[in-house]
């Protein structure tokens, strides 16, 4: 009888989670359906719309088929997950066919790119789908706060300013994108006549296998989504995506941000747009250490606690903590309370203000000043690198790292000896710029929030 008893309550447990699973199911059912539609309507575009490339015609005839099928597998419970999980990725290969075909039809590649959106956002975006249960259930137990922090680095406040700059960014690419493709005749550049269209073409960006602006775009457009996907908790229910995040926007934006420095010394011209791509891209890494942070310290203590860092990572947990996060302001808080809200974990103390101005002297002293050669392009990486490096460090749980500029000073001051084409008060100027770099970067400045155990590696 025991026995039985025990296998009744385990088949009632079992029937009362897939009733929820089927109950949560019929809330976003519309979504497969929305997606069906959708594939409909990619299957017929390049026959409306007079595609000429066959790989774009059979790229999207396919793609189309397959958001159908998967879609239509996702109506039944059983292959739910394998569904949802195959439309998103068909949504990631359609932000990329039109430039790995080179398309030269806007209407192709702006079919693709919205359809691919939609199917990404309504596949695995939708915070209450059927997948989403397991991570619903652990938001309701456990911290929301990250133990020992003063704030949630993954609620809402903390993502807008990343879903912001990235739209920005996805906007601008999207424009030197649709040059590159064909789509417009010429481009506008505000400051530097020719320079963006000489940098478009140049060798440097031919060299790529697609559009290297189309390719910034489908990458603004991951970080969108990506930066829309989870809870508030997603720092220990979501460590994957925390993790895939950070990978599209630091590694991936440091590499595009030195690209872009090196243009006007590799190509020789400047490129109003690619500037500020790299400025966008810039500025939204230190919105997204924190939360990387926070989700490592979390796999560490699970670890601790006994669970498999491997399905923790996959699947997400819980602590043995309780805390509520009573801090991030309500839906209606005075804009001042939210804008400080979204500002949580970056700071900027005047020494790194200066040391931003010290950067951009430095990109404009060879213009200023006469400098040329080695001298001049010496200068120009260096002031953006020290931009760089600044701009980052104004994150607060990574501010130690300001200490590269004491390395970057030390070759200021070192540079005009050693590098042919400075100009007569290269000399002097570069050694006062690099000593105020240097001994701007040694105080720490405000750190104003609580990380846990990681404050004592903020020196």
């Amino acid at each position: 009888m025991e026995h039985g008893d025990h296998g009744m309550d385990s088949m009632d447990s079992h029937g009362n989670m897939t009733g929820m699973m089927l109950n949560m199911r019929r809330k976003w059912l519309w979504t497969n359906a929305t997606i069906v539609g959708l594939g409909f309507w990619l299957i017929s575009s390049p026959f409306t719309f007079g595609y000429t490339k066959p790989g774009m015609i059979w790229s999207d005839v396919v793609s189309g088929i397959l958001l159908v099928l998967f879609a239509t597998l996702a109506f039944f419970p059983r292959f739910d997950f394998l569904g949802r999980w195959s439309i998103s990725l068909v949504g990631i290969w359609l932000q990329f066919a039109p430039l790995v075909f080179w398309t030269t039809s806007p209407a192709a590649y702006v079919t693709d790119t919205l359809i691919g959106s939609f199917a990404i956002a309504l596949s695995v975006l939708v915070p209450s789908m059927p997948g989403m249960a397991h991570h619903m259930e652990m938001a309701k137990l456990g911290p929301e706060i990250p133990p020992g922090w003063s704030y949630n680095p993954s609620s809402w406040h903390q993502r807008v300013p990343m879903i912001v700059i990235a739209f920005a960014g996805w906007l601008i690419s999207r424009y030197l994108a649709a040059f590159q493709l064909g789509f417009i005749p010429t481009i506008w550049e505000p400051f530097f006549g020719q320079g963006t269209v000489n940098v478009l073409t140049s060798e440097v960006s031919r060299k790529f296998p697609i559009s290297d602006a189309g390719l910034g775009s489908a990458a603004y457009t991951l970080e969108m989504l990506m930066a829309w996907m989870g809870g508030k908790t997603r720092w220990r229910s979501m460590p994957w995506m925390v993790t895939g995040f950070f990978i599209l926007v630091v590694p991936l934006g440091v590499t595009s941000i030195v690209l872009v420095i090196l243009q006007p010394v590799v190509v020789g011209y400047w490129c109003t747009f690619c500037l500020l791509t790299a400025l966008i891209m810039l500025l939204m890494i230190p919105f997204t250490l924190d939360e990387l942070v926070a989700m490592g310290q979390f796999l560490k203590q699970s670890v601790r606690e006994g669970n498999s860092l491997w399905r923790t990572f996959w699947v997400g947990g819980t602590l043995n903590v309780e805390n509520r996060d009573e801090r991030t302001p309500e839906y209606g808080a005075p804009v001042s309370q939210l804008a400080s809200a979204m500002a949580w974990g970056v700071s900027m103390p005047w020494t790194l203000s200066v040391s931003v101005l010290l950067g951009v002297w430095l990109m404009l002293e060879p213009a200023l000043l006469g400098s040329t050669g080695m001298a001049a392009d010496s200068n120009f990486i260096v002031g953006a690198l020290i931009i760089t490096v600044t701009v980052i460090v104004m994150a607060e749980i990574v501010r130690t790292g300001r200490f590269l500029n004491v390395l970057l000073g030390i070759w200021v001051i070192a540079s005009p000896w050693l590098l042919t084409g400075g100009a007569t008060t290269t000399k002097p100027v570069n050694i006062t710029v690099g000593i105020l770099l240097i001994l701007l970067s040694i105080p720490r400045g405000i750190v104003k929030e609580k990380y846990g155990d990681w404050d004592r590696l903020i020196v």
